[in-house]
């Protein structure tokens, strides 16, 4: 008599507990995290020290250097952002000062830092999700075979040592927790203002690691004629402004929008909308709030007739203060506001900047007077 063994159950599809993390030996030896510090023209964008508050908090955790990276042409404006970068927390930085490196060009930069990845060998790389750091992050993660998490919204050490990488999924639907289990560096990019801008310390310094790119101008093929600003560009300052009204479709229509920047206007602040308003052209996109817009972190952020779903929710909820004016008292904005107001925003947002008015310019007028 033969018997037939019971088929073995099938194994769960997806899920990270069904993964064996095996590391491979050529990796085993990269250590630290590194920071990108995106310099531009002489200055740095405010995004990489908000990457040195959080990487920080990562090489703690896991034990190592945290390691600014500075990349651009010799000059006293290079030098400057390695020595911000230990104000900001590092341990060490890096820094490559080049001809080829004076303006950002994707070709020179992915292999500059392709270079340093492979000799100094980072566990962890951060970048800021801007248009230069998204344009370097991607061409450097393809070129190294290794995982890109972006546009993140949290950053943490799994109990393996794991970065564990936070993003909104499913159009900004769902969050989702993100590993690159089997290559090295981890990387990940996030936008400006999701983390708070760490304390600067003062006085403080450390060794700096200079290494030389050998990369001439007859190898680029991108070649740079002019810089050309563009003047339409960041006209808004929301990501970081202390206070911001926005407006969403419970406004009924592009013309109550108006309510919004009046109130603004009162107040001395920025404003905004969701992204259904960018949709409906009723703001620009530059004033566009949340996952796909600004992340804001202000003292005050007043949403009038906003839902608030999690695509609004992550670009927001840095927030000192929120308070939402709904007549849904159910909306899930209401779940995260500091203060709730159940009521017709369009009949609300008048009555509050006249308040503001009276209240604040007698004030002002004594001040500027005196």
């Amino acid at each position: 008599m033969t018997t037939t063994p019971a088929p073995k159950p099938a194994a769960a599809a997806g899920g990270r507990a069904g993964m064996k993390k095996e590391l491979p030996e050529k990796f085993r030896s990269y250590k630290h995290v590194w920071v990108f510090i995106e310099l531009e023209r002489g200055h740095v964008h405010p995004v990489s020290w908000e990457l040195m508050g959080e990487g920080r908090k990562l090489a703690d955790k896991l034990g190592v250097q945290l390691a600014g990276v500075v990349l651009g042409g010799a000059g006293e404006d290079t030098r400057a952002a390695v020595q911000e970068c230990y104000a900001y927390g590092a341990d060490v930085a890096y820094l490559v000062e080049s001809p080829v490196l004076a303006d950002y060009r994707n070709e020179p930069y992915s292999r500059c830092m392709m270079e340093l990845v492979n000799k100094f060998q980072p566990e962890i790389l951060l970048l800021g999700a801007t248009t230069l750091g998204r344009d370097l992050a991607g061409s450097v993660a393809t070129t190294l075979a290794t995982g890109l998490t972006a546009d993140c919204t949290e950053l943490a050490v799994d109990a393996d040592g794991s970065l564990a990488a936070t993003r909104p999924t499913f159009g900004g639907s769902l969050l989702c927790t993100i590993y690159t289990l089997n290559f090295r560096p981890q990387m990940a990019t996030v936008r400006p203002r999701v983390f708070s801008m760490p304390e600067r310390q003062e006085g403080k310094s450390g060794p700096v690691i200079e290494y030389e790119f050998k990369m001439i101008e007859d190898e680029i093929v991108t070649k740079l004629l002019q810089f050309i600003p563009d003047r339409d560009s960041n006209k808004s300052n929301l990501a970081y402004a202390d206070v911001v009204v926005a407006g969403g479709l419970g406004l009924g229509s592009a013309e109550n929008y108006q309510l919004v920047k009046d109130l603004a206007k009162a107040l001395g602040a920025e404003w905004g909308g969701s992204r259904p308003l960018v949709q409906r052209g009723w703001i620009p996109a530059d004033r566009q709030i949340g996952q796909t817009g600004k992340t804001i972190r202000p003292k005050l952020y007043i949403a009038a007739g906003i839902s608030g779903a999690i695509q609004h929710r992550v670009g927001v909820e840095g927030a000192d203060l929120i308070l939402a004016i709904n007549t849904d008292k159910n909306a899930p904005i209401m779940d995260f506001a500091h203060i709730g107001l159940i009521t017709d925003a369009v009949r609300f947002l008048p009555a509050l900047a006249k308040e503001v008015r009276q209240r604040i310019a007698p004030n002002t007028r004594s001040r500027l007077v005196g």
